[in-house]
């Protein structure tokens, strides 16, 4: 995805000295899936291409799933700082523009981060239930969508009637879904003539904007 509308590059890797271990192995771990895809991913690929003893990384990562475990949790701790800040940056006082920030910092963290986005989506690569970060986070996200979702119905910002979890499901499979289409390079098909950033954004405010009861 090398265009003018790709997000922007990561700074080159710092040399490797002690106690940054960990963190040069995730980013040369995202490196070589970027470069070669996950399927040929391995420990001992990632300690030659980090300049590590084909050992090192044991000490870190007794498995591939281990690894990729811990890039996920990388993916979703810059996801939670995402929400958060959006969140800071919302009126406090509307709970429907706060689902609106949750989408933004969604979308903008899967566009940055295609590659954390993709690892972290798949079931199958990683020890999601196994991995106490990865509830918690996710489940903390998830209750702010279920407090503003019961907010925003009390306060007669969308219709009463609206069963909460269901929202919250079409709102998680909305800015999933658009993501997805992205990444997976499906938006020239669709004739998406604006930047993807721009044309995510765009269509997560149509989205939100159709959530509020109309008078």
């Amino acid at each position: 995805m090398q265009s003018a509308s790709s997000p922007p590059g990561r700074p080159e890797r710092a040399g490797y000295h002690h106690g940054n271990l960990t963190e040069v192995l995730l980013e040369t771990a995202v490196r070589l899936i970027e470069e070669k895809g996950v399927d040929v991913l391995s420990v001992r690929e990632v300690a030659k291409r980090a300049g590590v003893s084909p050992g090192a990384p044991f000490r870190h990562f007794r498995s591939r799933n281990a690894l990729l475990t811990a890039v996920a949790e990388q993916a979703m701790t810059r996801l939670t700082e995402a929400v958060q800040a959006e969140l800071a940056a919302a009126d406090g006082g509307d709970p429907v523009a706060g689902l609106g920030a949750i989408g933004r910092a969604y979308l903008d963290w899967a566009w940055r981060n295609p590659t954390h986005f993709q690892v972290i989506s798949s079931r199958t690569l990683i020890d999601f239930h196994g991995s106490e970060l990865l509830v918690t986070r996710n489940e903390a996200i998830r209750q702010q969508m279920l407090a503003l979702i019961d907010e925003a119905r009390r306060s007669g910002l969308i219709r009463a009637d609206i069963d909460a979890g269901d929202l919250m499901l079409m709102l998680r499979a909305f800015a999933y879904g658009v993501s997805r289409m992205w990444i997976d390079g499906h938006f020239p098909e669709w004739k998406v003539g604006r930047p993807p950033d721009q044309a995510m954004r765009g269509a997560l405010d149509l989205f939100i904007g159709l959530l509020r009861e109309q008078p």
